[in-house]
């Protein structure tokens, strides 16, 4: 205790806590999440094709987690879209992404350096979004520790939750990505973290809230920033949760067989990819040779 008040640690936890994300931290969340979304196959083209159903999509990339989480809790779907100031913003950027002359904006914002500072900071956002799912949860269940951390969860990685959905919309169905099924380092962070902030919530963690925030947001964004920096799909988990599964289920360590099997078979029948490239760039590519055939 002594340590955190010569560093005055706390007061900077609730600076960092209190600091609004509106407009700078909403604006590098959006620019990223529709990013992510232009990497997806068939999106440039939809959006060319359909202009209505690509807006839909880049605003369930944006607004997905507030309106599965409203659901959840018995709110009206729609009702984030009452906040007229964050759909334009998320509306000017899914624009600017996809139809800015020559590309300009998207070549800004996909350039790497600027790239990292971005996902920093669209993780300070998420961890914001993981503690207030978790707070409101709290508020309509004050003892339904599960309630409270869906809902964090939701809120956290509500976004990939809904991609199925969110693919049906651009005309495609994918299946095998169901995020359940293959969870990502956000959305099983985002889990980790609802579990965090609710044991916070229900006094059995020993910590503020605002130092709470502060050291996940930390994590979070060093984290993502290492693994986008790495081109990496990676966990920091993994390890511990091979273990754990090990000791647990039976898993065996370092993946299922299957998976193994799996992987195997489709090196011996598919050319090796490089990687150092992510699913994002890769997709890029396709979407590129593509538009060269068309043309």
């Amino acid at each position: 205790m002594d340590v955190l008040a010569v560093l005055n640690l706390s007061d900077i936890a609730q600076y960092f806590s209190k600091m609004a994300m509106f407009p700078v931290f909403d604006l590098a969340y959006y620019i990223v999440s529709i990013l992510y979304l232009k990497y997806e196959p068939g999106s440039v083209e939809v959006s060319r094709r359909s202009p209505v159903a690509s807006w839909l999509c880049a605003m369930l990339y944006c607004f997905g987690s507030y309106i599965l989480a409203d659901i959840m809790l018995g709110d009206s779907p729609v009702d984030y879209f009452h906040n007229n100031s964050h759909i334009l913003l998320a509306t000017a950027v899914w624009y600017l992404v996809f139809f800015c002359p020559l590309n300009l904006f998207y070549k800004c914002v996909a350039f790497l350096p600027v790239k990292l500072v971005l996902v920093a900071m669209k993780e300070v956002v998420r961890t914001r979004k993981i503690a207030a799912g978790v707070h409101h949860a709290h508020h309509a269940y004050h003892h339904g520790w599960f309630i409270m951390v869906i809902t964090g969860y939701v809120k956290g990685s509500g976004v990939a939750l809904m991609s199925n959905f969110e693919q049906l919309l651009r005309g495609v169905w994918r299946p095998e990505t169901n995020e359940i099924m293959n969870m990502s380092f956000p959305t099983k962070a985002s889990l980790y973290g609802a579990i965090l902030f609710t044991l916070q919530e229900s006094h059995l963690l020993p910590i503020s809230k605002n130092i709470l925030i502060c050291l996940f947001t930390l994590f979070m964004a060093t984290s993502k920033v290492v693994l986008t920096a790495r081109h990496s799909h990676g966990s920091p988990f993994t390890l511990i949760e091979s273990w754990v599964c090990h000791l647990l289920f039976g898993s065996p360590l370092g993946g299922s067989e299957d998976s193994h099997d799996h992987h195997h078979s489709a090196a011996v029948h598919a050319a090796p990819v490089s990687p150092t490239k992510t699913k994002e760039e890769l997709n890029e590519g396709t979407r590129k040779r593509k538009a060269k055939k068309a043309e």
